[in-house]
C-alpha cells in the first residue's frame, strides 16, 4: 500500500497531465481554474486507496478517481452559484472571478468531461461504474435540492437534513471508494461493505464542514467562516439548538433565520452564541464521533489484511482532523 501523500501526489500529476485549457478559453479557462485550487483530494485518494486495498494496481482507478474529483469540482461551482458564494478554498469563486453564465457552461462541461472518463473501461467494468457515477450524481442533484427547499421551511427534521448530507455529501465519497472495488474486481459484498464505509464517513465529514463553517479558522478552513449562518442553512446546529434551547433562545434563533442582513457579523455571532449556550456544540461533535465509529466498525469483517483496514481508519482520524 502506498501513503495517503503518495496517492495524492499521483493523483495531482496525472491532474495536471490531463487538464488543459483549450479553445474556446472562457470555456476552459474556469475549469482549469477551480481544479488548480487544490483541496484535499480525498475522494480520488480513495478511490486510488480503494483499487490497492482490494489487490489492484491503483494507477488504473485514476480515470475514475479524475472523473470523481471533476464531478466534485463541478457541483462546487454550481453550489457556489446557487449559494452565491463568494469564496471557495480561500479563492475567489468562479462565477465571481468571471460570470454566472461562465460558471454554468464550465460547470456543465466538466460534467460532461467526467462522464467521458469512464470511458477508458471496458465491459462490465464500464458499465458498473457508469450505472454507479449516474445514480451519485442524481442523488446529489436531490440532496441540493432538499438543501434549497429547507431554507424556507420551518419544520425541517434532524433526520431529514441527515438524509440530505447524506445524498449531497457523503453518496460521493462512499461512490469514490466502490469505484476502486468495482476496477479491482472485488466481490459485490466488498464493494458494499466499502460503500458504507464511506457513507458513514462521509456524513461525519459534513458534520464536521457544518461545525468548522460556524467555528472554524477562516485561514485553514478555505471558505466564509458563518457562510451557513448568512445563508438560513438549517444545519444540525441549528436544529439541535432548537430541540435543546429554552423557549427564548428558540424564538431568538428563529428570529436570527427569518432575513438576511447586509452586515452579517452580529447575526453570526449571536447564532454561535445561542449554539454554545444550547449545547448544540457538544451535541455535534458526539455526532461526528458516533458517524465515524459507524463507519469504522464497517471494517470489521471486511476480508483485508489488519494493516489495510488501519489505512482506511488512518484516513478517516486524519479527515475528522482536517490533515488529508
Amino acid at each position: 500500500m502506498q501513503s495517503i501523500d503518495s496517492y495524492r501526489s499521483t493523483f495531482i500529476n496525472y491532474l495536471e497531465s490531463k487538464v488543459r485549457t483549450k479553445e474556446p478559453a472562457n470555456l476552459y479557462e474556469p475549469i482549469t481554474y477551480i481544479l488548480g485550487l487544490g483541496g484535499k483530494r480525498l475522494r480520488p485518494i480513495l478511490t486510488l486507496m480503494s483499487a490497492e486495498v482490494f489487490d489492484a494496481d491503483y494507477k488504473k482507478a485514476l480515470d475514475a478517481a479524475l472523473a470523481i474529483e471533476v464531478f466534485h469540482n463541478f457541483s462546487l461551482v454550481h453550489d457556489d452559484i446557487m449559494d452565491d458564494a463568494p469564496l471557495r478554498r480561500g479563492k475567489t469563486t468562479v462565477h465571481e472571478k468571471w460570470d454566472i453564465n461562465t460558471g454554468i457552461l464550465s460547470g456543465d462541461a466538466m460534467l460532461i468531461n467526467a462522464y467521458q472518463l469512464f470511458e477508458n473501461y471496458e465491459g462490465d467494468i464500464f458499465r458498473h461504474l457508469a450505472q454507479l457515477f449516474s445514480k451519485t450524481a442524481l442523488e446529489v442533484c436531490e440532496g441540493q435540492q432538499y438543501d434549497i427547499d429547507f431554507e424556507t421551511r420551518d419544520d425541517v427534521t434532524i433526520p431529514e437534513y441527515l438524509k440530505m448530507i447524506e445524498y449531497k455529501t457523503a453518496v460521493l465519497v462512499a461512490a469514490a471508494l466502490k469505484m476502486g472495488g468495482i476496477i479491482a474486481l472485488a466481490s459485490q459484498e466488498s464493494q458494499d461493505s466499502i460503500y458504507e464505509f464511506g457513507r458513514n464517513l462521509g456524513i461525519a465529514f459534513q458534520l464536521q464542514d457544518d461545525y468548522l463553517d460556524a467555528f472554524g479558522d477562516p485561514e485553514t478552513f478555505g471558505k466564509q467562516v458563518g457562510g451557513d449562518i448568512i445563508e438560513n442553512k438549517k444545519t444540525f446546529l441549528y436544529l439541535k439548538s432548537l430541540e435543546l434551547g429554552s423557549a427564548t433562545e428558540q424564538k431568538e434563533l428563529q428570529d436570527l433565520f427569518s432575513f438576511h442582513v447586509e452586515d452579517s457579523k452580529d447575526k453570526i455571532d449571536l447564532t454561535k452564541s445561542i449554539f454554545v449556550e444550547t449545547g448544540a456544540v457538544p451535541a455535534i461533535q458526539k455526532e461526528i464521533e458516533t458517524y465515524t465509529q459507524k463507519a469504522f466498525d464497517v471494517l470489521i469483517p471486511l476480508s483485508i489484511s489488519k494493516e489495510k483496514k488501519e489505512l482506511l481508519k488512518e484516513f478517516g482520524e486524519n479527515l475528522m482532523r482536517r490533515k488529508v
